[in-house]
C-alpha cells in the first residue's frame, strides 16, 4: 500500500499564509533613548504607559519584545509605522517563535 502525498496548491499556501498570526517585533538599537520608544509604543500602537514601558524595558533587557500580533496586513502597518519613527522592528510568522 503506497502513501498518498498531500500537495497544497498556490491559492491554499497563499491563504494559509494570510490566516496565520504574524508578530510585530521590536528589536534593540543603540540610537534610539527609552523614553523615545515608550512614546513611539504610546502613539503608534496605543498602548497605556506601563505597557509600553513594559515593552520598552524588555526590548533594553532581552535585546527585542513581541509588541503585537494579529493577521498580516495590519501586522504589515504597524512594522512600516514604527519603522517611519526609526524603530528597528520586523515581521515574523507567529509559528517561528512557538
Amino acid at each position: 500500500m503506497s502513501a498518498t502525498k498531500h500537495h497544497e496548491s498556490p491559492a491554499s499556501a497563499t491563504r494559509s499564509a494570510l490566516e496565520r498570526r504574524w508578530l510585530v517585533v521590536v528589536h534593540n538599537d543603540p540610537v534610539n533613548l527609552m523614553g523615545y520608544v515608550v512614546l513611539v509604543f504610546r502613539r503608534v500602537l496605543g498602548m497605556n504607559r506601563e505597557d509600553a514601558t513594559r515593552h520598552m524595558m524588555e526590548v533594553h533587557r532581552d535585546g527585542r519584545s513581541v509588541v503585537w500580533a494579529g493577521s498580516r496586513e495590519p501586522a504589515e502597518h504597524r512594522v512600516h509605522e514604527l519603522q517611519t519613527w526609526h524603530l528597528r522592528a520586523t515581521l515574523d510568522p507567529e509559528d517561528d517563535h512557538a
